[in-house]
């Protein structure tokens, strides 16, 4: 039981580590931790509400700690983070950066049941040495396999760009539908694939939330970011941002913008039609000022109208 309990001592102040460290961070992953940590928090301070309401003990283990500002806190793009907390350094992210920092005891197959499931791990290292990671599954959303499927029907190809682990992001497009996959992309991969794909000619519209998909949002012929979960540097780099952070409406969007560049080229060739048009007979003395004036209008509400059809 006292093992048990220590045990449980050692996670919760590695977990509390992590989150405090992390807190700093406007990447996904590192905002999923700490939302992980506040909703135990919570959890916790609920129980032992009803606890004392209903005149018992709190039972469980030791009170969670709220997070505490981390310092000379560091983000190192496409591998992860770096900051002290309380006195330790802590150094968060995937197994090249623990290579990287020299993470002393680090095996990176200490994670491979976790990682054969399609799942993402953040190793942990505290003071040099490695003291663990934090497991993290994908949600996939019940509409992303629609909304791919929903690409794809439009003649647009869906590509998965992502810093994740190769069998968590070939398990995730498998999901989803996906058949192109670039894993473990740092922010350049991501921005070099996006310009062999606009070397070759074909525009690529790029989705992205994180600083780490900023370059490629800014690089791609249309970029479109998250607005509420994506960090400032994701949405100043796109030319959309997506309010309610509801990718079903990607397809939806991708046939709007179809259509309208239909829509605007039909009015400009009717346009330019119905003025050449104009213009000849005019010339030839068979329309006068007044019928001219009236056709030049007339024009210009059957454009409108068509451009109402959106």
């Amino acid at each position: 039981e006292k093992s048990a309990t220590a045990s449980q001592s050692n996670e919760d102040e590695l977990f509390w580590l992590v989150a405090s460290a992390e807190n700093s961070s406007e990447h996904p992953l590192g905002r999923a931790i700490v939302d992980s940590y506040k909703a135990k928090l919570n959890s916790i301070k609920a129980d032992s509400v009803k606890a004392e309401q209903s005149f018992q003990s709190p039972t469980g283990t030791e009170p969670v700690r709220p997070l505490v500002k981390s310092e000379q806190f560091e983000l190192l793009p496409g591998r992860g983070i770096k900051a002290f907390v309380d006195g330790r350094m802590v150094v968060a992210g995937n197994a090249e950066l623990m290579q990287e920092e020299g993470i002393r005891g680090f095996v990176s197959n200490v994670a491979a049941a976790y990682e054969k499931e399609g799942c993402t791990i953040v190793h942990v290292g505290v003071n040099g040495v490695a003291s663990g990671f934090v497991v993290l599954a994908d949600q996939v959303r019940e509409a992303s396999h629609g909304t791919v499927s929903g690409i794809a029907k439009l003649g647009i190809v869906p590509v998965l760009l992502t810093g994740d682990h190769r069998q968590a992001a070939h398990h995730i497009a498998s999901l989803v539908g996906v058949e192109e996959v670039h894993a473990e992309c740092l922010p350049e991969d991501k921005l070099s694939a996006i310009e062999k794909f606009e070397a070759k000619g074909q525009h690529t519209c790029m989705v992205g939330d994180g600083i780490n998909d900023a370059p490629a949002l800014k690089r791609a012929y249309v970029g479109v970011a998250m607005g509420g979960v994506g960090s400032d540097i994701a949405v100043d780099a796109a030319d959309i941002a997506l309010v309610r952070d509801n990718i079903d409406a990607l397809p939806h969007m991708l046939a709007l913008s179809k259509r309208m560049m239909t829509t605007i080229k039909v009015n400009m060739t009717f346009s330019l039609a119905l003025n050449f048009v104009a213009i000849i007979l005019a010339m030839l003395g068979i329309l006068n000022p007044v019928v001219g004036a009236l056709v030049h209008n007339a024009g210009s509400v059957l454009v409108i109208c068509n451009s109402a059809l959106l």
